[in-house]
């Protein structure tokens, strides 16, 4: 399993269970390390402490700051030196990752059919206020904020050759991992939150278009969409 599906993994079983008895873990972590398997304590004497029900919590916020962060700094910072040596760095200063990653991959056409017949539908059916506002959303939007949406939800702009049915997670399930609205109940003053492992987007129900427009919108354009369950 690739280290990031298994850091999801390892998080989503930790909080959703009780893990007495089950996870012997302490506050460290492994790497294969030039053939050599080597641990670092993910916290001052970490090797002396157990995880336990109580401070799972904590174990999961230190792990995957570790795998996503800390355990990969050095390999990034050789790339960053080579990506460097291609692009200046001051020439990259004007734009944040996704807008890199929509000039480096480009803008393919979505084709929104494909779309809404392969999104699964969660706590809502097709005649929901908040699905069909949000094909409506989709269709009034170019091709840019078509991207920047699924960006936001699925962590990519790009789609599978195959198209939506052959989305991937990154929870390391086997099988694609369809687009998801998921009809949750929460405020609506709160924004709709994304779930990029699972390619889930979680909307409040909205009182009106316009508010599911803007607060969508909002979304999309000021927040990085990743969240861990």
């Amino acid at each position: 399993m690739h280290s990031s599906c298994l850091t999801c993994h390892t998080s989503f079983f930790c909080r959703k269970n009780d893990i007495t008895g089950i996870i012997h873990n302490t506050f460290t972590v492994e790497q294969h390390l030039f053939g050599e398997l080597q641990s670092y304590d993910l916290k001052p004497g970490g090797s002396l402490e157990e995880v336990t029900e109580l401070n799972k919590k904590e174990y999961v916020r230190l792990y995957v700051t570790w795998r996503f962060m800390r355990g990969i700094e050095i390999q990034f910072s050789h790339l960053q030196k080579g990506f460097h040596e291609l692009i200046s760095q001051h020439l990259l200063r004007p734009f944040d990752e996704r807008e890199l990653e929509l000039i480096i991959s480009g803008l393919g056409k979505i084709d929104t059919e494909d779309w809404k017949q392969n999104t699964r539908l969660k706590h809502c059916t097709p005649e929901s206020n908040i699905v069909k506002w949000f094909w409506a959303i989709v269709n009034s939007f170019d091709e840019e904020k078509r991207a920047r949406l699924l960006q936001f939800v699925t962590g990519s702009c790009r789609v599978p050759l195959q198209g939506f049915k052959a989305l991937q997670g990154s929870t390391g399930a086997a099988g694609p991992r369809l687009f998801t609205i998921h009809q949750v109940d929460a405020p609506t003053n709160n924004l709709p939150k994304a779930h990029t492992c699972f390619n889930r987007v979680d909307i409040p129900p909205y009182e009106s278009y316009e508010k599911m427009l803007d607060k969508l919108t909002c979304a999309v354009e000021e927040t990085c969409g990743f969240a861990v369950e």
